[in-house]
């Protein structure tokens, strides 16, 4: 894999220099450290008291000498559960639905335990089944739809259509993990529901919906809330997929596919700009009213999440606000302070496989990027 030699800041003043104060070597250093444990490319975007900055590191695409762009559209999988969670609690403001509403009442074709509410959905309290599979307590991994990646079968199907229905219906044909709220595990299915609940009560599709709401008052120009298209909007760092077969691997670029097999679980697609303006504006009041944002930021008490959203603990105190994604050689990060004052966004490109060989890399540096950013420079304690 070519990796650049090191990480590149983006300059951003007029004169096409860097401002002023704003070489962040230590960021720099971190994101090239990603590259260098096996991630084709990165570009990071931080907004705080020093002003806007953003560096990319690494490759476009595996084995090419261009770097990836700094603004480039990204597969941001499960933060897509972050403006879906919102379109709900937008939809709860105006009226239309109620945050404990049972969701049986508004979706009655799925003969759904009637004890699952709105709320359990976004939070992930139903029980219901993942149907992207199940790992269990014991270790064990019950499987679900076909097309989740896990080898060539995804690959060579990656272009099949899913309806929301069918990916529900699989998920309600399997075993509930707990009695509804009273558990917590994180289920892709949550929140398909939330999308066929969305378009029940509106009549609309979800994507006319995220528009409405969310993309157009907030001018969100490179993001985009697909059902089936194929296409990545240039320009776009390039995503790969990894399998075994006949002793060997084959790597594929997997950065066209139909997102339909993960639907709202996570098939938006954004930039680091756009998520940055999306998470400030969402923290900051712009979208929601103040008694909905407080109970999107309260996070049940087992794993930390809010409704669509992870409430942690900041390195050195405080809390950060986040969701994280990643789907099939694509990722996207997203944290902020509750005030919107800072934050972090990132695109990431991969070569995704079933061992996810590059998920102890990505935690540790993921560590590091949070602490240097949201913990006054404690990236070395995170090591």
């Amino acid at each position: 894999m070519h990796t650049s030699d090191t990480a590149a800041p983006i300059p951003t003043g007029q004169d096409g220099s860097t401002p002023a104060g704003q070489d962040r070597p230590e960021l720099r250093e971190i994101i090239q450290e990603m590259v260098d444990s096996g991630f084709v490319g990165v570009s990071l975007r931080v907004h705080d008291e020093r002003g806007e900055w953003a560096a990319v590191a690494g490759a476009r695409e595996l084995g090419g000498a261009e770097a990836p762009p700094a603004d480039g559209h990204v597969r941001i999988g499960s933060n897509t559960k972050t403006f879906v969670a919102t379109v709900v609690l937008q939809l709860v403001a105006e009226g239309g639905l109620g945050l404990d509403d049972a969701v049986d009442d508004h979706l009655p074709g799925f003969g759904l335990d009637r004890r699952i509410t709105v709320r359990m959905l976004l939070q992930h309290t139903s029980g219901v089944f993942n149907f992207t599979g199940e790992y269990y307590d014991d270790g064990t991994f019950a499987p679900g739809i076909p097309a989740t990646p896990a080898g060539k079968e995804w690959v060579e199907g990656r272009f099949k259509t899913y309806r929301p229905e069918e990916l529900v219906k699989l998920a309600l044909s399997k075993p509930s993990r707990f009695e509804p709220g009273t558990g917590w595990s994180y289920s892709n299915t949550n929140y398909v529901l939330a999308r066929l609940l969305i378009e029940k009560v509106t009549g609309r599709s979800l994507a006319e919906e995220m528009r409405r709401l969310i993309l157009e008052p907030l001018g969100l120009s490179g993001t985009l809330q697909p059902t089936t298209e194929t296409d990545v909007p240039a320009p776009h760092a390039h995503a790969y997929y990894r399998y075994e077969e006949d002793g060997g691997t084959e790597t594929v670029d997997v950065t066209r596919h139909n997102p339909s097999w993960i639907s709202s679980g996570g098939d938006m697609i954004s930039t680091p700009r756009d998520l940055h303006t999306f998470i400030s504006a969402l923290v900051g009041g712009r979208l929601l009213p103040a008694e909905l944002l407080t109970e999107m930021i309260t996070p049940e008490s087992r794993a930390g999440y809010g409704l669509g959203v992870f409430v942690q603990e900041a390195p050195g105190g405080g809390t950060v606000i986040t969701h994280n994604g990643g789907m099939a050689g694509h990722a996207a990060l997203m944290y902020s302070t509750p005030d919107g004052g800072t934050t972090l966004t990132a695109a990431l490109n991969y070569v995704d496989d079933a061992a996810m060989s590059t998920g102890a890399a990505f935690q540790q540096a993921l560590q590091r990027l949070v602490a240097e950013v949201f913990g006054g420079g404690r990236a070395d304690a995170a090591r």
